[in-house]
């Protein structure tokens, strides 16, 4: 699924919560697709995020975990260019997302957890809109329709009006805008939602295609098992803190499971 293979663990007891770096040597000679410099937004007296530091490379799926009010909300949208942090920096490809926004946004698709649509289109015509916002080419745009439709199960539904959708059609869609543009990064918040067995396998397929092209994909979900099922490494966030990052498979060997960790960490199930 990935282009690297996690050879080296540091594990670190910090405050009582347990810290898993991975480092990979090969990364070094590798840039980051997505930096994390000590962000910080406070919005009063709350920390929502508290010096978030992470960095994501080329061909990473990775998945940021946390009950609700954690920070990954607005961890994603300080990364879409969306909300502005405190203090602190987010990379987009190289690119300043607050100093360089629009070099950083064409590099990148966002999908909100609660996207607008314009139900008055058509889902060719909302992709159609979409693409025009980022100038592609007219034959280029073609293209890219045909695939997405095909990628994210669109069908017959691609020329009926969206407000004939149903939620899950829609969802559908609204992923399918945020990689009309072929980005180089993903940002996803709750991409399952709404979505039924079927279509969220096509979801899946797709985001681990786009990996495995060299994307890079950072989503939020509340579903631990989709985690698990597949992605590359995980982030735990708790009190707009990152308390833990690692791979899957060091989490299961590590920390009893992705499950157990996550319980452990935002102390829900203590006494179960």
């Amino acid at each position: 699924m990935t282009f690297f293979t996690f050879v080296i663990t540091l594990i670190i007891v910090k405050k009582d919560v347990l810290i898993i770096v991975t480092e990979n040597p090969i990364n070094d000679k590798i840039q980051p697709s997505i930096i994390f410099s000590g962000v910080k937004k406070q919005y009063g007296s709350v920390n929502a995020l508290d010096n978030l530091d992470l960095e994501l490379f080329p061909g990473e799926l990775f998945a940021f975990l946390g009950p609700n009010g954690a920070g990954k909300t607005t961890a994603m949208k300080i990364a879409a260019g969306l909300v502005k942090p405190s203090s602190g920096s987010v990379l987009i490809c190289g690119y300043d997302i607050q100093k360089q926004p629009l070099e950083a946004k064409k590099n990148s698709g966002y999908v909100p957890d609660s996207p607008y649509i314009y139900e008055s289109l058509t889902g060719r015509e909302f992709l159609h809109f979409c693409a025009g916002l980022y100038k592609l080419e007219h034959s280029f745009t073609l293209e890219r329709v045909k695939k997405l439709q095909s990628d994210f199960g669109i069908g017959a539904w691609i020329d009926k009006r969206i407000g004939e959708y149903s939620h899950g059609m829609k969802q559908r869609v609204v992923m399918a805008s945020a990689f009309v543009h072929n980005p180089k990064i993903a940002l996803i918040d709750e991409p399952m939602v709404g979505l039924d067995p079927a279509a969220a396998k096509l979801v899946k397929k797709a985001m681990i295609e786009f990996c495995k092209s060299g994307g890079t994909l950072f989503f939020s979900t509340h579903t631990l098992t989709v985690a698990e099922e597949i992605c590359d490494k995980v982030g735990i966030i708790h009190k707009g803190k990152l308390a833990l990052l690692g791979s899957v498979k060091e989490l299961s060997t590590d920390s009893g499971g992705l499950e157990e960790a996550f319980f452990n960490i935002t102390a829900i199930g203590e006494s179960a």
